[in-house]
């Protein structure tokens, strides 16, 4: 931090004495200027502590003399008394006092290059710190991004060694990272800014704080945001600065890095159905992790180029259960989250899932890519195979026929839900739904496995059908879709 006029004062060996505006004295020096002229403003840049001994002060107005210093932002003024004025004039004080300019007295032992010393020593060790902050700050950050712990870390570093709040936003203002979290809510205001930076940097006000945005050099393109109610002084800006280099790198960086394992997804994705499935399975596992199966579930996402890469971008980071690959003009996936998939398809416009359930993983990306067909040509964000090859042969019987055939099948099981002794049909219709597989039917429905097997032991019993069969299943399927 700059000289304060205080702490010049506080130095006793100068002996100073302040004669007006004592609440003023906070201000910071820039620099010492001695000077006799009537009318200085055009030499000065603002902040500087005035030294003269009033030789001409006596010629011109000293209201109007004090009232130019302080329009030019003069820190203060510094009287040597004993040369031109034996003691400092009277009205000087008054007029000083009057707008709220410092003035002290240097007296007649004190000579000004000592005022000088003083203040350059002040601003030459100022400028030091702010070299070894600024140092030890860019070595911070650039261990942080050695550390690969991707750009968050990065962002946070960033907003504790300047004190100040930090955002990294995309090319079209989406916060990436945010430091500290509650900094978010100031995305939607830096929008209108953010079209002003081509390249570079750019101060802005906004919310009150003095914000320095920052253009990435990246491919994506993207913004480095920092801000502070009192600003950032130089050093602050040079370690941001520091910091929006390396976030370029690491953000280049992943992007190669995410462009190469897209590549191995979408590799992996043809050897699966190409034949190739044990594998495949088995390079999956060790690069990506295992999955539980078989049976596989399976999904296919369709969709325009923008609604695909926004669902890999989750499937990538939020859905670690599941294997995800683009593959022809649809997205792959297979893993046990099927209800956190089926969701991108609710969340992302344009966007829309087929999912099926098989032993065969070719086989039932074939199902879902045809439900998921469906399902877009139905305006449908999801649709399962299941329900897809149903409806299509409920279409070739007469509605009069499908309900009679329902009827007859179910007509047991509603007699007896109806009679509040169980919820048979409920549970028969989700068990299906998962292709016979009772923990994961168990847990949506909210009941234990045995309860569950308890329920459809009771189906079987009531409609003396074997549910092992695989037409039985179909059969029962069928009833369930033509009762909707």
């Amino acid at each position: 931090m700059a000289l304060a006029l205080r702490d010049l004062v506080a130095q006793r060996p100068l002996d100073l004495r302040v004669l007006a505006s004592e609440h003023a004295l906070d201000r910071e020096i820039a620099w010492v200027h001695p000077t006799e002229l009537a009318d200085p403003t055009a030499f000065l840049d603002g902040g500087e502590l005035l030294l003269t001994t009033g030789l001409t002060i006596d010629d011109v107005s000293v209201t109007d003399y004090v009232r130019r210093l302080v329009a030019a932002g003069v820190t203060g003024v510094g009287f040597g008394s004993g040369l031109s004025h034996a003691e400092v004039p009277h009205a000087l004080i008054d007029a000083a006092a009057e707008q709220g300019l410092p003035l002290v007295e240097v007296p007649h032992g004190t000579p000004f290059i000592a005022i000088t010393k003083a203040v350059s020593a002040a601003v030459a060790a100022d400028e030091y710190a702010a070299v070894v902050r600024t140092g030890k700050g860019q070595q911070e950050l650039t261990r942080t991004a050695l550390s690969r712990r991707g750009p968050g870390a990065l962002v946070r570093k960033l907003a504790r060694l300047v004190d100040a709040w930090a955002l990294l936003l995309d090319s079209s203002g989406v916060v990436r990272e945010a430091a500290p979290a509650s900094a978010r809510s100031r995305a939607d205001a830096l929008r209108a800014e953010l079209r002003q930076v081509r390249a570079g940097s750019r101060l802005a006000t906004v919310d009150g704080d003095e914000v320095l945005l920052q253009a990435l050099s990246t491919r994506g393109r993207g913004f480095l945001a920092v801000g502070a109610p009192a600003g950032l002084d130089n050093a602050d800006r040079h370690i941001v600065t520091t910091a929006a280099s390396l976030l370029s790198l690491s953000l280049e960086q992943d992007r190669v890095h995410g462009e190469s394992l897209r590549g191995l997804r979408s590799g992996l994705a043809a050897l699966l159905l190409a034949g190739q499935q044990k594998l495949a399975l088995d390079t999956i596992g060790t690069v990506f992790g295992s999955l539980s199966g078989p049976p596989w579930q399976v999904v296919s996402l369709l969709g325009h180029a923008r609604a695909r890469a926004a669902a890999m971008d989750v499937l990538e980071t939020e859905l670690p259960r599941v294997f995800a690959a683009e593959h022809d003009d649809g997205v792959l996936v297979i893993g046990d989250d099927v209800a956190g998939v089926t969701r991108l398809a609710e969340r992302i416009s344009g966007l829309h899932a087929g999912v099926a359930s098989t032993a065969d993983i070719e086989a039932g990306y074939r199902q879902a890519h045809q439900a998921a067909d469906a399902a877009r040509t139905a305006g449908k964000p999801v649709l399962r195979y299941d329900e897809h090859a149903a409806g299509g042969l409920l279409g070739l019987l007469a509605p009069e026929m499908a309900l009679a055939f329902a009827d007859r099948m179910l007509a047991p099981l509603r007699d007896h839900d109806a009679a509040g002794r169980g919820e048979l049909l409920t549970s028969l219709r989700c068990w299906l739904e998962h292709n016979g597989h009772w923990d994961r039917a168990a847990t949506q429905l909210g009941v234990h496995r045995h309860t569950l097997r308890n329920r459809l032991a009771k189906v079987t019993q009531l409609i003396d059908r074997d549910l092992d069969s695989p037409g039985v299943r179909a059969e029962l399927w069928l009833a369930l879709h033509a009762e909707g």
